[in-house]
């Protein structure tokens, strides 16, 4: 067997595990959603990459507010445990295909000014390098109570 050839065989192990660690799980995704459940914010970032882009489900735009790279991600993250201090997405579902995945919930809150919220949605993700590159966030629009 060529030198080439035996090299290549005793790095393939290293290779593959390299391979899928860049690879997204559903537990990745639960811990995703578990971060936003402990209004952690740094522990949220560290699951989206540099460039990570945030569409909200709401904004002055048709398709919601767009939030761009790591600063402005986690500002808006910041914004909505400023307004609902009781956040909570709950009975989370998630899928995952290739670089693309989808997690399912029911987000109760109440905002600052009393009002209570609960309604189902949905976050469609786009994956890079073993994180999320673009969450976008669609939700059932319900009027408050």
């Amino acid at each position: 067997m060529g030198k080439e050839v035996l090299i290549f065989l005793l790095l393939l192990p290293t290779l593959l595990m390299a391979q899928s660690n860049n690879e997204i799980t559903i537990d990745f995704l639960q811990s995703f959603a578990d971060a936003f459940n402990a209004h952690n914010v740094k522990a949220i970032m560290s699951h989206m990459t540099d460039d990570c882009v945030f569409e909200a489900s709401t904004g002055p735009d048709f398709n919601g507010e767009k939030f761009t790279g790591q600063q402005q991600v986690k500002e808006a993250f910041e914004k909505v445990f400023e307004t609902f201090p009781d956040a909570n997405w709950g009975n989370t579902r998630h899928f995952v295909l290739g670089n693309r995945g989808f997690s399912e919930w029911i987000f109760t809150g109440t905002k600052t000014d009393g009002t209570n919220v609960e309604v189902t949605g949905c976050d469609l993700f786009t994956f890079k390098d073993g994180k999320i590159s673009v969450k976008n966030s669609y939700r059932k629009n319900r009027f408050p109570k």
